[in-house]
C-alpha cells in the first residue's frame, strides 16, 4: 500500500464497539473489473467476525438509482459507508452520511466533496499518463492517435483522459484523431473502432484505451478487418493479454488493482476501531510488457479475470478453463 501524501485522519470520532454493520453502494457489477474488485471486498469481510452485517447494493450505473440505494443503506443504520459512486451526482448521499456522522470511505471513484473520511483508489490520472508517454515513445513522438475511455462522467475515465491529454498536448506531431466513451464494454469498443477503421484506415498509427475492457473489443475489429494491430494500451485483463501473446502487437497493459476493494474493508475496519488513516490511499499498480506478458497471463481462467489478484485461488470468481 502506498499513501499519496501524509495526511493522516484522526477517527476517533467513529470509534465504536463491534459488532458493526457496514454497507456498500457500488456503482455496478456491469462488467468483470468491477465484479472482481466485490469480489475483494467480499473476501476482506469474511475475515472479519466483527462485521455483523454488510450489505452490497447494486446501482447498474444509475445515479438516481444509487442515491436510492445509498438512502436505503443509511435507513439500515450502518456504522459505515463505502461508496464507489456511478457519477459525481452521489456528492449529496455522500455529505448526508458524514452529516449524520457515519464515516465515508469511498472507492475507486469520487466525488467533488472533501466530506469523507478516506478514499481508497489507484491513481486515474497517472494511469493515464503512463499509457499516453509509453505510445508517444512507441510512435517516436509523432503519429495519429485514436482515444477510446469509458464511461462519461465518472471519475476514472474522466482522470485517465485527462492525464493522457496532458502527455499528448506536448507534442505537435501527435494527433489525437479521435475520441470516444465506449462504457467499458467490449462491444462498444469494438463497434467504435470498426467506425474509427471504416473512417481513418491506415491512418491509424496507435490507439490509447483507457481499459482492456473496450480495449479487447477494439482489438478485435483490427483483426476483423484484416489491419495490422497498431501499438495499444491496455490493462491487466486476460482477454488483453489473451490476445497480446497470440498477435504479438507492441502493447502495454497498466493495471487498475482490483484489490482496491479490499483495502477499502480494511480502512473501514481500522476507522471503526478510531486507528488514524490516511486521507487518501494510493495503490501501487503493475506495469506488464511484452518482455513479461507470459508470466502474467492466465491461460487457465476466463477472459474476464484480472491478473493483479490478491484473491486466494479458491475465491476466484469465475470457473477454470481448459
Amino acid at each position: 500500500m502506498e499513501f499519496s501524501d501524509l495526511l493522516m485522519v484522526d477517527t476517533s470520532q467513529f470509534r465504536k464497539d463491534p459488532p458493526w454493520t457496514i454497507g456498500f453502494s457500488n456503482a455496478s457489477i456491469s462488467n468483470s473489473w468491477r465484479v472482481c474488485m466485490v469480489q475483494h471486498v467480499k473476501y476482506e469481510v469474511a475475515k472479519h467476525p466483527e462485521i455483523e452485517n454488510f450489505y452490497i447494493t447494486d446501482a447498474e450505473d444509475d445515479p438516481a438509482k444509487q442515491l436510492a440505494d445509498t438512502e436505503d443503506l443509511l435507513a439500515k443504520g450502518i456504522d459505515l459507508l463505502i461508496i464507489s459512486p456511478a457519477t459525481e451526482a452521489l456528492r449529496p448521499a455522500v455529505d448526508k452520511a458524514m452529516r449524520m456522522g457515519i464515516p465515508v470511505v469511498m472507492l475507486d471513484r469520487a466525488v467533488p466533496s472533501s466530506n469523507f473520511v478516506s478514499f481508497v483508489e489507484s491513481s486515474n490520472y497517472l494511469m493515464g499518463k503512463m499509457m499516453a508517454e509509453w505510445l508517444v515513445k512507441k510512435l517516436n513522438e509523432k503519429g495519429n492517435v485514436i482515444e477510446l475511455s469509458g464511461i462519461a462522467g465518472a471519475s476514472p475515465a474522466e482522470d485517465r483522459l485527462r492525464g493522457a491529454n496532458d502527455v499528448f498536448d506536448k507534442y505537435p506531431a501527435i494527433n489525437v484523431l479521435a475520441q470516444a466513451y465506449c462504457q467499458w464494454s467490449p462491444v462498444v469498443g469494438k463497434k467504435t473502432m470498426a467506425a474509427y477503421i471504416a473512417r481513418f484506415g491506415d491512418k491509424i498509427d496507435g490507439v490509447w484505451a483507457d481499459s482492456a475492457l473496450q480495449g479487447g473489443g477494439a482489438l478485435e475489429a483490427f483483426l476483423d478487418a484484416g489491419m495490422a494491430i497498431p501499438p495499444f494500451t491496455g490493462e491487466d485483463m486476460n482477454r488483453y493479454l489473451k490476445m497480446w501473446k497470440e498477435h504479438g502487437f507492441e502493447g502495454v497493459a497498466v493495471s487498475f488493482p482490483v484489490w482496491q476493494g479490499q483495502i477499502a474493508v480494511q480502512m473501514a475496519i481500522s476507522i471503526l476501531n478510531g486507528i488514524p488513516v490516511p486521507r487518501y490511499v494510493d495503490t501501487p499498480r503493475i506495469v506488464i510488457t511484452k518482455d513479461d506478458v507470459d508470466t502474467y497471463v492466465r491461460t487457465d481462467l476466463p477472459d474476464g479475470f484480472f491478473v493483479d489478484s490478491r484473491l486466494p485461488e479458491e475465491w476466484i470468481p469465475f470457473e477454470r478453463v481448459e
